[in-house]
């Protein structure tokens, strides 16, 4: 079976995600500062607060999870539980992930600033690499075409 070129990139990107999450823990309050988390996170860091680890490690995890679903439905690794559902799920957070700043614009203009721009337009090719390859594994991924899935209903 031929694997799936946009969930692999969208795994990638999404690992890649995660991994820079784990580093911004490392690079401590200037790494929160420089990828936007916000001043409250980098003074939280500052004062040696659990909180900015915790919250980066969750949004890590999470990415990884989302890595490990796009590699299931790209073929790379084994069937995941709900994998459609996920793939769907994890494509429609992105996509809407990336239109953060049309409603930011309306309310506060100010609010928009060079982070939320390039980020949101950074999770919109993820977005988009999960949506497309989704798509078009879409007919692979049915349960009934797995054969570790007996008796399951198409």
């Amino acid at each position: 079976m031929k694997s799936n070129g946009w969930l692999v990139a969208g795994g990638g990107l999404s690992a890649a995600a995660a991994l820079l999450h784990v580093a911004v823990i490392f690079g401590g309050p200037a790494w929160y500062r420089f990828f936007g988390a916000g001043e409250e996170m980098a003074r939280a860091a500052e004062a040696g607060s659990a909180r900015p680890v915790l919250v980066t490690l969750g949004i890590a995890s999470v990415l990884l999870v989302w890595a490990l679903y796009a590699f299931s439905g790209a073929g790379r690794i084994r069937r995941l539980p709900l994998l459609r559902t996920a793939l769907v799920a994890i494509s429609t957070i992105y996509l809407l992930r990336a239109l953060a700043p049309i409603p930011m614009l309306v309310v506060n203009p100010e609010t928009v600033d060079r982070f939320v721009v390039w980020s949101s337009l950074t999770v919109l090719v993820y977005g988009v690499c999960y949506a497309v390859g989704t798509w078009i594994a879409w007919p692979r991924m049915a349960p009934s075409q797995d054969p570790s899935i007996r008796g399951t209903p198409g």
